[in-house]
């Protein structure tokens, strides 16, 4: 059997326009496609990331934001926080050593989660 790489996660937007334009500022990059209900943001490890309006997909989208997390990992969470800060970025949980590394969690325009990580350096 063949295991397929993941290669996009949707988030399902109330307005891909506003959430495209906190997701260039989030991340300071462009999207690499955009319309009135839809854009996509490419990561360096190939993953894009797609906003799709709520209203237009199909099927009908019924579950709620915050069902899930996106998350990403980096070097200094803490300095990452403090720069999301400075954007007023809505933080659901502050910097927090956890059983895994240290983590914080921020949220969308729509209340997605977006989790920020450092794993824990394993002691042997």
């Amino acid at each position: 059997m063949q295991v397929p790489n993941l290669g996009l996660v949707l988030l399902f937007v109330a307005n891909p326009q506003n959430s495209s334009l906190f997701y260039q500022d989030l991340f300071e990059m462009k999207p690499i496609e955009e319309s009135p209900t839809f854009a996509m943001f490419a990561f360096t490890n190939g993953v894009m990331l797609g906003l799709w309006s709520k209203y237009t997909a199909e099927p009908r989208v019924e579950a709620q934001a915050g069902a899930l997390e996106v998350c990403f990992p980096v070097d200094d969470v803490d300095a990452l926080y403090e720069a999301w800060g400075k954007k007023r970025v809505t933080i659901a949980q502050k910097p927090v050593d956890m059983d895994f590394g240290r983590t914080f969690v921020a949220l969308d325009l729509d209340g997605h989660r977006i989790r920020i990580y450092k794993l824990a350096e394993e002691h042997s």
